[in-house]
């Protein structure tokens, strides 16, 4: 049964979300959220209370179609978690085209029309609109706008890039009926392994502070959001870069955040600026603080989601934020995810059952458990009276208020052909491959002798030779130039490569997380030498985490950085047609003892790096700023 649209004596339209043909003041779109939120929660079952505080991860069907039964993420039942289990906020993962996302955004508010009380779905999702391969982190794009990750936004350093690809993205999710990102992510990666780097703005407080404003602005439009914005959660509070051995607490062995530097304030410092700038909501990281102590008390060693005194001590009353407080995934239940075993992440409570863990979130001061859906273990609490419903009326209406306020309760539908049309526009094409090459870093670029020009920009004539690895040769082509098979038949070669990592398939997600050495297999980097050392050689490295990097840049005739950023898009910026504007957003060490030395929460302090933060050559006028 979908809400028919019905008019009132006095001419004012409304849904019927509960299907009894009288507008009740949760329907009345002339009430603000907060008091449509009051009235619609007085209305609600304890059942449906629990229902809203759970956010299941959900993938869409190949057509669009409700998922049932098993998938990569655990077994699912898409309709049966909206009507039985009364899970109104679901996140997807990747879906086949534009179109197929729209249809199945529709196809799950027509499941959520037939409840009892109406109430619409609320569809997330983690960033999509980059490189990153990581299904931990982030989604493959299909369709949509390619920009670099966000460090490499951070690399430009510029505001209004970064507002223009909040806005265009924010313009897509919403037509396929996206309307809250479990990002930006803003944690400051301070320790040069860690996992996680590229989704953030980088190392430095200030510059990532000043960008997620923009970030915000351009997601969620103002500090009030509207029927066009999308919710964001800015993630992981209170900071998660500050890893033990650079570790990630995805995993037991990454557990523990470290502050022997003392710098627990700059790691806050990005999160006061989100708060201000009315971020919807706040995620927690899965790690435990170790050591740590604030205004004289010692703050407990479990994880943040469990840990009272950062989330209402610091969050709540120090702080002042009053949106939604949604954990990260998976911090209740085990099971297998992807083919491989997934811990719940309960650091420093793992003695605690399933629904013990439930509680301790609810006592820390969540509103909202990520990526379960086991409501019975919290409305087991509330029925023995260890979770009082006026505890869950205290997260339901910051949940309900920001549902009314993105207008879903009034239209939750899209135009299926409309996200055709919008998503993957040309101009939006466009200013997400201009990022992709302007954010490419030059960090060296050598010049043969005093009175020669130095390697790049690159000014090849069509018909000159190239000899390629980890590039597509048609964009190459399509500039005139001839590919061929060996170094020793090429005018010049072109070298992409990624920053290496430790392989590891022990857990979900694991291999998908880059952790460990920063050091290239030696193999590699004795092949790329030896390329290197027969004639003039550009390496690009992806910097997904810092590398060491001073053996190539002795040899190469110059070397790159990028952030996510495709083979046109690299061309682009080493050919200066799109002159590459993008300074280092974090350092990159000189060897893997100056990063043992290091002090995991102090950011760029590594001893005598091979290049600073903010480290970057202008093409256009040779200027390193």
């Amino acid at each position: 049964m979908v809400a028919k649209k019905l008019k009132t004596a006095e001419g004012v339209e409304f849904r019927d979300l509960n299907h009894n043909g009288t507008m009740e003041p949760y329907e009345d779109p002339r009430l603000d959220a907060a008091a449509r939120a009051a009235d619609l929660t007085g209305r609600m079952t304890v059942e449906e209370k629990v229902g809203l505080l759970f956010q299941a991860p959900v993938p869409a069907g190949p057509e669009g179609d409700l998922v049932t039964g098993p998938t990569p993420a655990g077994d699912v039942d898409t309709a049966a978690f909206i009507v039985d289990r009364h899970i109104n906020h679901l996140y997807t993962f990747d879906f086949a085209s534009p179109e197929i996302g729209a249809a199945w955004n529709n196809r799950l508010q027509d499941v959520a029309a037939s409840t009892r009380l109406g109430i619409p779905v609320t569809v997330s999702t983690d960033p999509r609109n980059s490189f990153g391969s990581n299904p931990g982190a982030g989604m493959r794009s299909r369709g949509f706008s390619m920009w670099p990750e966000t460090l490499g936004l951070a690399a430009l350093r510029d505001e209004e890039t970064v507002r223009c690809y909040a806005d265009i993205a924010r313009q897509e999710y919403v037509a396929t009926g996206i309307r809250a990102a479990l990002h930006p992510q803003v944690d400051l990666p301070t320790h040069p392994r860690w996992a996680r780097q590229y989704n953030t703005l980088g190392t430095d407080p200030e510059l990532a502070s000043r960008l997620v404003v923009a970030y915000l602005d351009g997601f969620q439009r103002s500090a009030a959001l509207g029927p066009d914005s999308v919710a964001c959660t800015t993630k992981h509070f209170p900071g998660g870069g500050a890893q033990k051995d650079g570790e990630d607490p995805h995993f037991v062995y990454g557990r523990e955040q470290v502050y022997p530097g003392g710098r627990f304030e700059d790691h806050l410092a990005p999160f006061r600026a989100a708060i201000a700038a009315g971020t919807s909501g706040i995620m927690p990281y899965y790690g435990m603080p170790v050591g740590l102590s604030r205004h004289g008390k010692p703050v407990p060693e479990v994880g943040f989601a469990f840990n009272e005194a950062i989330l209402r001590d610091l969050l709540r009353d120090e702080l002042g934020f009053e949106g939604v407080v949604l954990t990260d995934f998976t911090v209740v239940t085990d099971g297998i995810m992807f083919g491989r075993r997934s811990i719940g992440r309960a650091w420093g409570v793992e003695h605690l059952s399933y629904r013990d863990r439930v509680k301790r979130l609810l006592d820390a001061g969540v509103d909202q458990i990520g990526g379960e859906h086991c409501t019975e273990l919290l409305l087991e609490l509330v029925q023995e009276g260890q979770v009082c419903e006026a505890r869950l009326d205290e997260s339901v209406l910051r949940l309900l208020k920001v549902k009314f306020e993105l207008g879903l309760f009034d239209d939750p539908y899209v135009d299926v052909d409309a996200a055709a049309r919008i998503v993957g526009r040309e101009e939006f094409l466009r200013a997400g491959l201009r990022a992709q090459s302007r954010s490419v870093t030059v960090l060296t670029n050598r010049a043969d002798t005093a009175e020669s020009a130095p390697v790049l920009p690159l000014r090849p004539t069509p018909g000159q030779k190239v000899y390629t690895e980890g590039m597509d040769e048609s964009a190459l082509r399509d500039r005139g130039l001839v590919c061929v098979r060996s170094p020793q038949d090429a005018d010049f070669a072109l070298v992409r490569l990624s920053a290496p990592y430790t392989p590891r398939d022990d857990y979900a997600l694991e291999a998908f997380f880059h952790a460990g050495t920063l050091t290239f297999d030696k193999e590699l980097q004795e092949h790329v030498l030896a390329v290197a050392s027969t004639l003039p050689t550009i390496v690009d490295v992806y910097l997904d985490r810092p590398a060491m990097l001073e053996a190539i840049t002795a040899e190469a005739a110059a070397v790159t950085a990028n952030w996510g950023t495709s083979d046109a898009a690299w061309l682009d910026a080493v050919l200066s047609e799109a002159a590459p504007a993008g300074t280092l957003p974090i350092e990159v060490p000189r060897s893997e003892e100056a990063v043992d030395a290091s002090l995991p929460d102090v950011g760029a302090a590594t001893e005598n790096p091979l290049f600073r933060l903010g480290h970057g050559i202008r093409l256009a006028c040779e200027e390193t700023r």
